[in-house]
């Protein structure tokens, strides 16, 4: 994940059909992240908003 990412930490995901999911958009809010999925979720599909931060490069947990 880059640095920008980092910057953006909630993101939509769409769940595929054969089980997968994908990331669509990155906010930098909880609230413009659910505004968007209200958004999307009118033209169909699977939408679920999380908060997903970047794990550390080069650092180990133990």
């Amino acid at each position: 994940m880059t640095y920008s990412d980092g910057l953006r930490p909630w993101a939509i995901f769409q769940r595929l059909p054969n089980g997968r999911s994908t990331c669509v958009y990155r906010f930098r809010t909880q609230s413009d992240a659910d505004a968007y999925t209200s958004i999307l979720r009118q033209g169909g599909g699977i939408f679920e908003v999380v908060f997903d931060l970047p794990q550390a490069q080069g650092v180990t947990q133990g």
